[in-house]
């Protein structure tokens, strides 16, 4: 479209700037919030598949596993309580991101991150410590108020650091750090399992202790974002200097004058609440996204791998050892994918990958689906042959994932938002992305029970909505920058219809 032409003309002159190992450096330790999301996430399913956690704190699971030969393998682990143990963390990361919100945008991205790491290191101590299962929830739901903070700073942190042209690599690297936490627990996993006696899965959860506080003590020397500093205290000068240092050239100014364009028309807009404004007909096509995006991402099913893969993978017939290092394998599977994301997503673009991802998720899913339908009942196990091709196909569908909506559904709503609503539709987005994981994560084992192999149908249907949505609703975001992003959507060919053509001067009036 000529549209897109004029904004990318228009951003080179912004895109003079170089990769500073000053922002290098600031970013690597940012991301570290994915980290400590990506090893809770890894860390949960490798132990609720562990006999002795188990044995102790989930006993009737134990014994279904041991002596009920009667029970389906795929109502074997079906358990509220259980998976309230996981679900928790959702449950306080939803509450905590609205506050996480107004943290963000008063007083700064830091903040909200080294209050993320300082909450997620004492849901760590008191989880690796509980004696019963009420303390180890109240561990899970600190852990939740942690990744909440993280969740809502760092994706905004990574984006707002960024230059144009390199922050689709720059903002997955979120996803990576996600990943490369996941593969950590895995790999943990494995090998607490073997240590002998009762106490291997408290080292498994004692070990996010290691993450968090790299985050929590390396975010005290992070710089702030440019944008957060005019947004909390107009401190343009302090401004120039970050940009200048993270940018590494002297001439930032026009970069500058966008930021405080932006940041003019949210002082216009102060006495309103960011919430009521998001809600304008203007910033529509923001909103809807802020919960499409994240809602789509949680349906895919991913979080029957993330959460539930040793469980998954028990349920097919593996043993426990079998089980956890089919786990590390598909870790390492994402991880990979993830970082070859980060190459290729300011080439290609988001709607491409998202495309292409999704049409490779509904074929492995539809695959692992049939096999288990046909070949496996609710007594014995898949055989070898069948069951390394579902481990193959799920790491084809976990590949998918890695590349498109993984790491896309993080980069695309921090990007999307104006800086007046940066941080509301930021929360939305998380608040969202906690709510139905909590709800994939709570109705999961419920859900294998009573669909079995069907459940791989069920997410697939989703992908199947969710690919149709981006081909139709989601414009191109890559190489935009931020200041200059409601263009996208006055250009597209049908959020024209609803947010029109606005100029500059109409900005910050109030039309709803």
């Amino acid at each position: 479209m000529a549209g897109a032409l004029a904004i990318t003309s228009q951003s080179e002159q912004k895109n003079n700037g170089r990769v500073t190992l000053y922002v290098v450096l600031s970013c690597i330790m940012a991301a570290m919030g994915g980290v400590i999301f990506g090893y809770d996430i890894g860390i949960t399913g490798g132990v609720t598949s562990m006999e002795p956690f188990l044995n102790k704190f989930f006993h009737n699971i134990y014994l279904k596993m041991k002596s009920d030969d009667k029970v389906s393998n795929y109502c074997m682990f079906d358990s509220q309580l259980l998976t309230s143990f996981t679900s928790s963390l959702y449950v306080a990361g939803f509450v905590t991101s609205f506050f996480a919100s107004y943290v963000t945008r008063v007083f700064g991205r830091k903040p909200s991150i080294v209050a993320g790491g300082a909450a997620f290191l004492a849901g760590t101590v008191l989880g690796a410590a509980a004696f019963n299962v009420y303390m180890l929830i109240v561990g899970r739901l600190l852990l939740g108020v942690g990744v909440g903070f993280a969740n809502q700073a760092v994706p905004l942190y990574l984006s707002e650091m960024a230059l144009p042209r390199f922050r689709g690599a720059t903002n997955n690297g979120f996803q990576l750090s996600i990943g490369i936490g996941a593969l950590s627990a895995n790999l943990i996993n494995y090998g607490t399992e073997k240590i002998k006696g009762s106490y291997g899965w408290r080292i498994s959860l004692a070990m996010a202790a290691v993450p968090a506080s790299f985050l929590t003590l390396g975010a005290l020397f992070l710089p702030e974002t440019p944008n957060s500093l005019i947004q909390t205290n107009q401190d343009h000068q302090k401004a120039k200097l970050i940009l200048q240092r993270i940018r590494g050239i002297e001439d930032v100014q026009e970069e500058l004058d966008d930021l405080t364009k932006a940041s003019s028309s949210t002082s216009k807009t102060s006495s309103q609440k960011s919430y009521k404004i998001i809600l304008k007909r203007r910033y529509r096509p923001q909103l809807v996204m802020a919960i499409a995006i994240p809602f789509f991402q949680q349906v895919t099913g991913i979080n029957v791998i993330t959460f539930y893969a040793p469980l998954l993978f028990r349920t097919l017939g593996l043993g426990e050892s079998a089980s956890l290092l089919s786990s590390v394998m598909t870790a390492i599977v994402g991880t990979g994918s993830t970082f070859i994301s980060m190459l290729i997503v300011d080439k290609l673009g988001r709607r491409t990958l998202f495309i292409v991802g999704g049409i490779q998720m509904l074929a492995s899913q539809c695959i692992v689906g049939g096999i288990m339908a046909v070949h496996l009942k609710d007594h014995g196990g898949l055989s070898k042959g069948y069951a390394y091709m579902v481990l193959v196909m799920i790491c084809i569908y976990v590949a998918g994932f890695g590349w498109s909506w993984g790491p896309l559904g993080w980069l695309v709503p921090s990007e999307i938002f104006p800086l007046e609503i940066r941080s509301a539709g930021q929360s939305i987005t998380v608040a969202v992305s906690f709510l139905f994981t909590f709800v994939v994560a709570q109705t999961f084992l419920s859900m294998l029970c009573h669909f079995k192999s069907g459940i791989f149908f069920f997410f697939g249907g989703w992908v199947v909505v969710m690919t149709v949505f981006v081909y139709y609703f989601l414009p191109e975001t890559k190489n935009v920058p931020l200041e200059q992003m409601e263009k996208v959507w006055q250009e597209h060919w049908f959020w024209k219809r609803i947010v029109g053509e606005m100029s500059d001067d109409n900005r910050g009036k109030g039309e709803v």
